[in-house]
């Protein structure tokens, strides 16, 4: 199982938000470059980069911090927030992002998400997030009917690269992730499933190992508030 280490991007800075609320952002650094170095150092495989003012307002917003991430280390990255058209997903896969996150389009234009996946083969991903089962979009704003399992389930033949699971209630709350749903989708449907939102202690993460059908997870607030080691916690992924 691949850990992810998170750095959400906000006006320029490296944040995290309590439960994918704007207003209650905490800064954990100023040069999201650096941060990303520290993980590379650490020893991480992948780095996991959000725009969220992009999420918002459906553009690249924070492309710089992304560049400058991208510049100053060798990992691949994979991008979400914003990314909502060809061009946008051309541009960053040409700037040297590994793999794009499409989200809110993957429910508004199901058809992107399939042209995208047969451009671009491993390069890329869905984001679903969640409150009780049911998809959000448009940086958790807006609320939808579509349950999570059947929206998966119908990318199955698209050649989607993975999912990205979010538990929207647990994200930032270090409450621990929601280990059960999060192995339902992943038992529900053949693409590699990643976990995201409350992994907050290595018993978590080993947790969503021991499933034995999880491909990863993402951490962000538990690295940055120092619950999880990063070193200590690839070290038991690994072994």
């Amino acid at each position: 199982m691949i850990l992810y280490p998170a750095i959400d991007l906000k006006d320029g800075q490296a944040v995290r938000l309590l439960k994918g609320d704007m207003d209650k952002t905490t800064v954990f650094n100023d040069d999201p470059a650096a941060q990303a170095r520290a993980f590379q150092d650490a020893g991480c495989q992948w780095l996991h980069l959000v725009d969220l003012n992009g999420a918002f307002e459906g553009q690249p917003v924070n492309g710089a911090a992304v560049e400058k991430i991208l510049a100053e280390t060798t990992v691949p990255a994979q991008l979400g927030g914003g990314i909502r058209d060809m061009a946008t997903i051309e541009m960053w896969l040409a700037r040297g992002i590994a793999r794009v996150i499409l989200g809110t389009v993957a429910v508004e234009d199901p058809d992107l998400v399939r042209a995208a996946a047969k451009a671009f083969p491993g390069q890329v991903a869905v984001g679903l997030d969640a409150r009780e089962g049911r998809v959000a979009t448009r940086g958790w704003a807006e609320e939808t009917d579509l349950m999570v399992t059947d929206l998966a389930r119908s990318f199955e033949d698209a050649g989607v690269a993975a999912i990205i699971y979010t538990d929207i209630n647990r994200d930032g709350a270090m409450q621990g992730p929601n280990v059960a749903a999060t192995a339902d989708l992943a038992r529900a449907t053949t693409i590699p499933v990643i976990a995201s939102g409350g992994v907050s202690s290595l018993a978590d993460l080993v947790a969503l190992r021991d499933t034995g059908v999880i491909a990863g997870a993402i951490s962000g607030r538990a690295l940055y508030d120092g619950a999880l080691d990063l070193g200590a916690a690839l070290t038991a992924l690994t072994h």
